[in-house]
């Protein structure tokens, strides 16, 4: 059943400030209460990985002599929240290409470097990438190398 709104309610399409989320919420048919509940859940795991992945390319941009500039200052975190987010863009000053990477939900701040700065960025990011291929592979090495069958029936044995 489609929730029922009272006057008290004041309730225009679109209007949500005239309700709490919470109430509204409640009010919807169970199925799709949960189906907003999993988007939420959804959404905010996405964010997370967005936001991890963000970290490890600026710890990478930091290796790489890249330099920090934090958004301390309200009019500059307002410039930051203008550049494209979380990917690494050339610009150019004065004749000279700059490359600069913006995060203005994580770190609140810029990485900004030269050409040589981001030609070793590009060289960590490679042996970073290698790493980690070969940190898989060896993970899947370890575990079918493991012959379970030979222990027997146990929780790890499959009816």
């Amino acid at each position: 059943m489609l929730a029922s709104f009272s006057n008290q309610d004041s309730f225009y399409p679109g209007d949500v400030t005239s309700m709490s989320i919470k109430r509204l919420i409640t009010n919807l048919p169970q199925g799709l209460r949960h189906g907003t509940l999993l988007g939420a859940a959804l959404l905010s795991a996405c964010a997370a990985m967005e936001a991890s992945k963000a970290v490890d390319t600026e710890q990478l941009l930091a290796a790489a002599g890249f330099q920090v500039k934090l958004g301390d200052a309200p009019d500059k975190l307002a410039h930051i929240q203008t550049l494209t987010q979380h990917k690494l863009v050339p610009h150019e000053k004065d004749g000279t290409i700059y490359y600069v990477f913006a995060d203005a939900t994580t770190c609140k701040c810029l990485y900004w470097g030269n050409e040589q700065s981001y030609q070793r960025y590009q060289q960590l990011a490679v042996q970073k990438e290698i790493a980690d291929e070969q940190r898989m592979a060896a993970q899947m090495n370890e575990n079918a190398a493991m012959n379970w069958g030979m222990w027997g029936p146990g929780p790890w044995w499959v009816y």
